[in-house]
């Protein structure tokens, strides 16, 4: 079945989509449980920033060609530029659904402004859905009520800066929540440094050296998250620390074999042996054959 594309660039648009009320022209709290229309095979396009919880619903999401992990208990959110795929497996007209849903107008001149990039969560996808606990949860939604709260207040000069400030509050929560997987994200990164040496080791004739979303894929993660894990435990990117084990296993072979240098660059995945020796020149400060040559005179 070909499905209905929705623009979502409004939060009168979605709202519209649903049968909802519209109290705020920038930012609104939803209860699908007071949804007038029943919404499903549909493809939204975001423009407004929406983060969703779900409590019992059945229903499936997919970004591009792969589902979000979203089961009971869990929230997703989308930013602007995202496409999303909304279907049900049964036709429910009042969802067990809440969320937040804002425009990036709402927040350009805040605090909040300028620390929206910081909430990485906005450009996970499909596997990234976040598990809440009971806590978790309550907190989510006493946070909701605020912002509820906050809209259901009469306009004043105070409004769009407790708006903005609510949100952030909520987005915080989200991200602490979000941290507390380390226990998680050190097995996935002591893992990353596993396969990263295996990948080397191996006898195998290497097609291409390894990308990002190479590991990423191994641990079923999206390069996104998977990056943002790696820089939050060890302080360093994922190809930060795939361009240094290369430069130490070339190190390696310089020093205990007379192989050519282009020989080497080919057995680790490289096109082209300039391209194995600028990064080689950029992380040592010399080219593989001035290394080799400093060795000599040791």
């Amino acid at each position: 079945m070909e499905k209905n594309i929705v623009n979502l660039d409004s939060i009168d648009a979605y709202n519209k989509l649903y049968g909802l009320t519209t109290l705020h022209p920038l930012v609104t709290v939803i209860d699908l449980k007071e949804a007038k229309q029943v919404v499903n095979n549909i493809r939204i396009k975001y423009g407004v920033y929406a983060l969703f919880l779900k409590n019992g619903v059945e229903c499936s999401l997919r970004y591009g060609r792969k589902h979000y992990d979203y089961q009971e208990g869990t929230v997703v959110s989308f930013s602007p530029g995202q496409v999303i795929d909304v279907e049900m497996k049964r036709e429910v007209l009042a969802p067990d659904v809440v969320g937040l849903m804002f425009h990036p107008d709402l927040i350009y001149g805040t605090p909040l402004g300028d620390k929206i990039g910081e909430f990485g969560f906005f450009d996970y996808s499909q596997m990234e859905a976040l598990h809440l606990s009971q806590d978790e949860r309550n907190i989510f939604l006493d946070c909701l009520d605020k912002i509820r709260k906050e809209l259901e207040h009469p306009v004043d000069h105070h409004s769009a800066a407790l708006l903005s400030a609510n949100i952030q509050l909520l987005l915080e929560y989200l991200h602490r929540f979000y941290d507390r997987r380390h226990k998680v994200n050190s097995d996935i990164v002591k893992r990353f440094e596993r396969e990263l040496k295996a990948y080397f080791e191996s006898e195998e004739r290497r097609d291409a050296v390894p990308s990002v979303a190479y590991f990423a894929d191994l641990v079923s993660l999206t390069p996104g998250y998977f990056g943002d894990l790696v820089k939050k435990e060890t302080g360093n990117t994922a190809q930060e620390m795939i361009s240094r084990h290369i430069v130490a296993v070339a190190k390696q072979r310089l020093a205990a074999s007379a192989e050519d240098i282009s020989v080497i660059a080919y057995d680790l995945g490289f096109q082209y042996p300039q391209h194995f020796t600028r990064l080689f020149k950029r992380l040592t400060g010399e080219s593989p054959r001035q290394y080799r040559e400093h060795l000599s005179l040791n």
